[in-house]
Formats: C-alpha cells, structure tokens, sequence
C-alpha cells in the first residue's frame, strides 16, 4: 500500500515572527515524533493577516523565517509546507508565496497566489489583497517519492481550472494554506474542499490559523481533508492545535479506474492550457 501521513498544523498567530516560529518549530516536534512525512502550516503563519501587515513583514527569500523552517526540515526529516508568507523581490513587489521544503531542508516548490482576494461583503468581511499584493503566475506541482502534490493559497481554491491543470500535471493531492473567514468559511470551506477532490478524484487538504476573535480578521478554522470521493475523513474546529492523518494514494488509483471522468473529458470540444 503507497501511504502518506500528513499532519494539519492549525497554529494561532502572533504579531511577532518570533513567537510564530516558536510555536511552529514546537508543533513540528510534536507531528515529528508521530512519524509524519509532511507537516502543513496555515495561510501567513508568521504575521497577523491584514493588508497592512504584508509590507511590514515582508522578507526575501532565504530570511531568517525562511531558513527557520528549513532548518525544521532538515532537523526532523520531514517535508514542510510553509503556508504562506509575505515575499519581497528585488524589485520590491510583495507576494503572498508558499514554500516547500523536502527532509534535507532544501527548497522543492514555491507558489505564489495567484487570485488575489479582493472581496466586499454587503454587512460582512471587506478585504483587497491587491492594495499591497501582486500575483504569481504559476501552476504548482512537486515530486515526492509518494506522488505527485499540487499546491495553491486559499482563495486560488475557487478557480476549478487551476486545480485541473494541477491534476494535468500529476497532483493526486492538493494543499491550500488558507485563512477564510466568519463571512466565507461557513458557507463555502466545506463545499469548496469537497469540490475539488470530485472535480479532480484528489486528496483535498485545507490548513487554517486558528480562530482569534480579538484580531481585525477572524480566521474560520476547521482545516480539512477530503478524500478523493468526496468524504471528509479529518476536520477539526476552530482551536488551536494538530491533525494527523494517514492517506491512501492507492486509493486514488481506484476512484480514477472507477469512474474514469478524467478520461471521459472531451478534449475535441475543450481543453485548458
């Protein structure tokens, strides 16, 4: 049996990045000792999620809080999937990028989101990455010696076509650090994560920061795993803290054989590039 264990990392976040690294460098111990092949951390792990944070904590590639979870990586000889930080380049553009780090703590992927969340909720959440943000560009997929991994950032999940062109280049699982809120979590978390693992007969994985109702932005929780026929076999609640769960990637083998929708595209008539 091809088997993956990951472990959901759902951390409450402090203004301090020093305090974020602590907590995740002691929550990535704990999942460690659990035999974990890959740890997930939520959607800006290490700052507070306001627009006006981005630039404040930004920092370029190979920072401290970059080599930070590296370092983690490599020490405990897991997989991190560093959810998202704010990312500068040289030319002073802020993003809001993922990084993968493998057992060696070297660095396999990086994604920067895509879709910006430019939202304006008539009595509820208003909020316009794009006042600070600019986009990435590209599909992510990483090798492991397990499968292939498909990875975006939260608001990247609505956009069914991104996913596809992940599962086009091999994803049979798909991670998205994410940070929906009181607004968009209860009504659209668990029918967006079921979605997807249908669309695309993957592992869905949504990793959140806990829930804080002193911050300016109240983060939903409830990360999740949905598996690729459409069931929720992990969920947690809006509280701080970890979940571990083994995934059966034979199984996604089986539900393809199955039902084969992926073969059954009519790619005469359409098709995504």
């Amino acid at each position: 049996m091809n088997t993956l264990k990951v472990a959901m990392i759902q951390m409450n976040i402090d203004k301090y990045i020093s305090k974020n690294i602590d907590t995740t460098n002691n929550f990535i111990k704990k999942v460690a000792k659990e035999n974990v092949d890959i740890a997930i951390l939520p959607e800006m792990f290490c700052c507070p999620y306001e627009t006006s944070n981005f630039p404040l904590y930004s920092q370029q590639e190979n920072s401290p809080c970059y080599l930070s979870i590296s370092n983690m990586a490599k020490k405990n000889k897991i997989y991190i999937v560093a959810g998202s930080m704010p990312e500068r380049d040289e030319n002073g553009n802020i993003f809001n990028t993922s990084y993968v780090f493998d057992r060696n703590g070297n660095q396999i992927a990086k994604h920067r989101k895509m879709h910006l969340f430019d939202i304006q909720i008539e009595g509820g959440q208003h909020f316009k990455e794009s006042d600070k943000l600019s986009a990435g560009n590209n599909v992510t997929v990483f090798n492991t010696e397990f499968c292939k991994i498909g990875l975006a950032i939260c608001y990247d999940i609505r956009f069914p076509e991104l996913s596809r062109l992940m599962v086009d280049n091999g994803a049979k699982i798909i991670i998205i650090p994410a940070a929906f809120n009181m607004s968009t979590g209860p009504s659209h978390w668990e029918i967006l994560f079921k979605s997807r693992a249908l669309d695309n007969q993957v592992y869905t994985i949504g990793v959140s920061s806990a829930r804080n109702y002193d911050a300016p932005y109240i983060s939903y929780g409830n990360s999740i795993i949905v598996s690729p026929w459409g069931e929720i076999i992990e969920r947690m609640d809006e509280n701080e803290g970890y979940r571990v769960c083994t995934l059966d990637l034979d199984y996604v083998d089986k539900i393809r054989k199955e039902l084969p929708l992926l073969k059954h595209r009519r790619k005469d008539i359409y098709k995504l590039t």
